[in-house]
């Protein structure tokens, strides 16, 4: 007997992304795909703000990376490798193979970095052909169902909220730490013992043994969350190496402090020992010749410092703010020093990651990204040119031609209005580069071949066009659920909420709801300094609840609170004498039912 279940609308959306991912394991098994036993294991690790020139490897002259320097001679090289000029939405796309825009990411906080969960991920894909999938470190995709990595494919997940530590994302008993930190462990906050990085990397080391003892594949998506910053918390002995350095080399113009670029390097360091205990695990477990290792970073560096040959640093658009080094490890197949120059970017990771796997994806997926694996095994073998874009900027709906770079071949086309402006400041010129001649952006050539410009800022507004209509509605943020037995404890802090006011985390803000179904709750109110006295307002939808606090608190608890089912705005402030005090952290707890 056929049963039909009926899920309400916002859960029918995660449903639908699931069912495809259920074609591809049939797809897969149909199309005689090669056995687990042997398909590559994968390990992904992406770095948060550390820049292409913050490695021995690409000539950095003060650090010391041994063990990354040492998985780049072993790889091949995507030596023209793109990334977004700010993390979240280099981080969509990773997952997706598609342009952040098609999948309402469009910037890094207020509700601007959480995924649609429609989207279909990398660990769907690989998970549903049979490999174990985990991630460690930082996903910055959303922090509430159906967004949560373990909502978007992954199996095991030791994560952080939002887009870092010492964010007003973590838990407040957290106290903006990098060591012992309170982390997120499959949907449950955990007291941890140890610097965030070596967490994240043990927490991987044990995945990968255990997926290897159950004789089963493996993709390791390892993105920790240094060196970006605060820097208050780095490893102590690293810090005083690099302190007592003459950092001169690598300190340019309007640079942060030298003790700034102290402590980067402190985190770094602490990356590349990590990496080394990595490739140590495999090794000792036999993994290495059939295991595929991507190193690379998610945007230009956080302060600005030395970025090899070119110019810029995080959320710029030129070449310093969106090149990453790209190394890819992989004996069975791929031999050491072969490299390739072709324009290659974040988009086109999981399609070639799906090829090296031997899975296909569903035939009306539509990825922006293209397989790079034949330039892997042979860089002389034939690409199409195509067109390349990136453009990031503040706010809610992406302005036409507003802080973005597109180039192909050859030419580089920048538009650098600032990533920091909601809106296009007037009279900012356009600049185009010869990258074959100048990859360092010294010469400007927009006046001498204004048929360059034109020819791409033709294929800039076809492309702008085509990303903004991939859904209807397509820059509305999504809706955070709740009402499910996904998750019965939802926090709602400032990373997701809404608000009006452009500057900083914003002022009476709002977070977008769906309630799947009628349920209670008990509602927590939580800041991370005592609030009050005063009357505290809530609102959800056409639910109004107030109560007096009557002395200077942390948290105030409304409990039995019933909420209907349909979408629905959560808002309010504690009103303490003529001082309006924002929520901070919202903690729906779902009562059980009788």
């Amino acid at each position: 007997m056929l049963r039909v279940i009926m899920f309400p609308a916002p859960m029918l959306r995660v449903r639908l992304s699931h069912a495809l991912c259920a074609l591809v394991a049939f797809a897969t098994m149909s199309a005689g795909a090669a056995p687990a036993a042997t398909r590559p294991n994968i390990v992904l690790i992406m770095t948060d703000d550390q820049g292409y020139g913050d490695l021995g490897a690409t000539g950095n002259p003060i650090l010391d990376t041994p063990h990354i320097d040492a998985l780049a001679s072993r790889s091949a090289t995507m030596s023209s490798f793109y990334v977004s000029p700010v993390c979240a939405p280099t981080r969509a796309s990773l997952m997706t193979g598609r342009y952040n825009y098609r999948t309402r990411v469009v910037d890094t906080f207020k509700g601007r970095a959480m995924m649609d969960p429609e989207e279909v991920t990398v660990a769907e894909l690989l998970r549903s052909a049979g490999y174990r999938t985990g991630i460690f470190g930082k996903w910055h995709l959303g922090d509430c169902y159906p967004m949560r990595p373990m909502d978007q494919g992954f199996e095991e997940s030791l994560v952080h909220r939002g887009g870092g530590l010492a964010q007003p994302s973590e838990p407040i008993a957290s106290a903006r730490r990098y060591t012992d930190p309170i982390l997120i462990h499959n949907g449950e906050e955990v007291e941890t013992k140890g610097y965030c990085t070596d967490l994240y990397f043990d927490a991987a080391l044990d995945f990968i043994e255990k997926s290897h003892n159950a004789g089963q594949p493996f993709f390791v998506y390892l993105p920790p969350n240094s060196p970006h910053g605060p820097f208050h918390d780095v490893p102590r002995e690293l810090y005083e190496k690099y302190r007592k350095q003459d950092l001169a080399p690598v300190l340019l113009g309007n640079a942060q402090s030298a003790d700034t670029v102290a402590r980067v390097y402190a985190m770094v360091e602490n990356i590349d020992q990590n990496v080394g205990r990595l490739t140590r695990k495999l090794e000792d477990l036999g993994l290495t010749q059939n295991t595929l290792i991507i190193f690379m970073v998610d945007n230009g560096p956080n302060t600005r410092r030395y970025v090899g040959p070119f110019r810029g640093m995080k959320s710029e658009v030129h070449q310093g703010g969106i090149r990453s080094p790209f190394f890819i490890q992989w004996p069975d197949r791929f031999k050491p020093g072969a490299s390739s120059d072709h324009p290659v970017a974040h988009i086109d990771v999981m399609p070639t990651l799906l090829e090296a796997a031997g899975v296909t994806p569903p035939r009306d997926l539509r990825l922006d990204g293209r397989s790079f694996l034949p330039l892997l095994k042979d860089p002389d073998a034939a690409w199409p040119d195509r067109i390349l874009v990136w453009q990031t900027h503040r706010g809610n709906v992406p302005e036409r031609f507003h802080h973005m770079a597109i180039r192909d071949a050859r030419w580089m086309l920048v538009h650098p209005t600032g990533f920091g402006r909601e809106t296009m400041p007037p009279e900012r010129p356009f600049e185009l580069y010869d990258l074959i001649a100048d990859p360092g952006q010294t010469n400007n050539l927009a006046a001498r071949h204004p048929e360059q410009v034109v020819r791409l800022k033709q294929a800039y507004e076809a492309w702008f066009e085509e990303v903004s209509h991939t859904r209807p509605d397509n820059f509305a943020p999504p809706r955070i659920v709740a009402g499910t037995d996904h998750e019965t404890r939802t926090v709602l802090t400032w990373e997701d909420w809404r608000v009006e006011q452009p500057e900083g985390w914003g002022r009476n803000g709002r977070w977008l709801m769906t309630f799947a179904s009628d349920q209670t709750y008990d509602v927590e109110f939580l800041w991370p300094e005592v609030q009050g006295p005063g009357m505290l307002e809530f609102r959800v939808g056409a639910v109004r609840r107030s109560v007096e606090v009557p002395s200077a608190t942390a948290r105030v608890v409304l409990k039995n609170v019933r909420i209907p089912t349909g979408d629905a705005a959560l808002s309010g402030a504690l009103q303490a004498g003529d001082k309006e005090v924002d929520l901070y952290h919202v903690v729906l707890n779902r009562r059980a039912q009788k």
